[in-house]
């Protein structure tokens, strides 16, 4: 089970507590776990990833053992420690302005 941490404006969205868990077949990905995560909680499809190009939101960012993984592929294994369910998956919605 891979563990997803929630921001608020989706835990909303998707009634769900701040931390949720999805299955995964395989090593995860950011795009297998959205691809979970979208199927368990079907609201959540267009939010974090465009539901056409299946591209990141721009104010939305993925981080897990403090690391930002925005902006590496889809397809790029995430750490061991997500896949072993040690440390959450974690979706943040950015902040913008000046």
């Amino acid at each position: 089970m891979i563990r997803v941490q929630l921001p608020q404006p989706l835990r909303i969205l998707a009634r769900s507590e701040r931390m949720v868990e999805v299955q995964v077949a395989g090593a995860p990905t950011q795009r297998s776990v959205l691809d979970a995560l979208e199927a368990a909680y079907p609201m959540l499809r267009g939010t974090i990833r465009d539901s056409k190009t299946q591209q990141r939101r721009p104010l939305v960012r993925f981080f897990a053992c403090g690391q930002d993984l925005s902006h590496d592929s889809p397809d790029t294994p995430l750490p061991e420690a997500v896949a072993t369910g040690a440390e959450p998956f974690l979706v943040i919605g950015a902040m913008a302005g000046g």
